[in-house]
């Protein structure tokens, strides 16, 4: 996944970067290093596990806890929950 899908994807689903950093565990910043593709001059790989959940994302599923599916449209984000 490059930089630009990266940040496509984020965008189809409607998502800032926080809201995608949350769904996905991460720290805005490293979501902010995706799309750029650098972190210090350096380029920045996404890695395949991060890739596997925009999939999963993307195909509705928000989490899955071992026994069942949750649905990503029906799960609020971390910010909705406070």
């Amino acid at each position: 996944m490059r930089p630009e899908q990266f940040k496509a994807w984020r965008r189809s689903l409607g998502l800032k970067q926080k809201e995608a950093a949350e769904y996905l565990g991460l720290k805005k910043r490293m979501i902010q290093y995706y799309e750029k593709g650098k972190r210090d001059g350096r380029p920045v790989e996404i890695p395949k596990s991060v890739r596997l959940a925009c999939f999963a994302l993307k195909q509705g599923v928000a989490d899955y806890n071992g026994e069942r599916i949750l649905a990503f449209e029906a799960e609020p984000t971390l910010s909705e929950k406070k």
